[in-house]
């Protein structure tokens, strides 16, 4: 969690599809919670939203710079199948040549 709300750099495939499995989980769990309490009341399901939001956010971005994309590609949530778009674009390899966003080698 050492980038917790750090939306430049990079994320790798495999760090964005991780803290993905994670969150997928911590929000099952929360799930589960609530259904023991009070079927009714998502307390931990909203609380758990509202943690993960700015992270998600950050690490979305983050694996966006890594496909040579912007981070405001993320505006792409609010339209219909726009979710559908930034899976493809999750998906997608590295690009060596990413723009702005390319990695940086180290200076002899």
């Amino acid at each position: 969690m050492g980038k917790y709300a750090t939306f430049e750099g990079r994320a790798s495939r495999s760090e964005y599809w991780w803290f993905f499995l994670f969150t997928l989980l911590m929000f099952l769990g929360a799930g589960m919670i609530d259904a023991v309490l009070d079927g009714s009341n998502q307390a931990t399901g909203l609380v758990a939203a509202l943690v993960f939001l700015l992270p998600s956010l950050a690490v979305g971005a983050r694996r966006l710079h890594d496909t040579g994309k912007s981070g405001w590609w993320l505006l792409l949530y609010i339209i219909p199948l726009g979710s559908i778009v930034l899976l493809i674009l999750f998906a997608l390899p590295t690009s060596p040549a990413g723009g702005k966003y390319a990695l940086q080698r180290p200076t002899p």
